[in-house]
């Protein structure tokens, strides 16, 4: 009965062709090759340069330790004049233009459409409950809306 032998030979360098028939001769075939390598690794939480794939999300920037995201001020007081617009239920052509009358301009410093405010609709569903926590959300809703809470 014949059975198969296996086993494996840690290498220090790229085998030569002679040590190839050696093993060959001996009734050895080569039946695959393991390659490994030294890579840098990114820790969980770590923002390496080549790691950004796509837009940061409005509202946040890399943190100064280039190692997370944090908050971006000036694009979070952007997110929260917009939620409280929409609750005026306001246009986007009329938000987009109250923003530029506020002197607020979009990541690239140009004016907001309306196409760029509409593009944010979903980063302002994603982060309005957390810049606005429900009892300041409630407060603020019948302060800019009276007539809907009082009917």
């Amino acid at each position: 009965m014949k059975r198969i032998e296996w086993f494996r030979e840690t290498l220090s360098s790229i085998p030569t062709a002679d040590n190839l028939r050696d093993r060959q001769a001996a009734g050895w075939r080569p039946v695959a090759i393991e390659w490994e390598r030294e890579v840098e690794v990114a820790l969980p939480g770590h923002v390496s340069p080549g790691q950004v794939k796509g837009e940061i999300p409005f509202g946040l920037r890399i943190a100064e330790d280039c190692r997370h995201l944090e908050d971006d001020p000036a694009e979070v007081e952007i997110l929260r004049v917009l939620a409280e617009m929409v609750v005026q239920d306001l246009s986007f052509p009329r938000m987009a233009d109250t923003l530029n009358q506020r002197g607020l301009h979009n990541r690239g410093g140009q004016l907001w459409t309306a196409v760029d405010v509409f593009r944010l609709t979903p980063r302002l569903i994603e982060v309005t409950p957390r810049i606005l926590s429900g009892s300041e959300w409630e407060t603020r809703r019948k302060q800019l809306n009276p007539i809907l809470w009082n009917s």
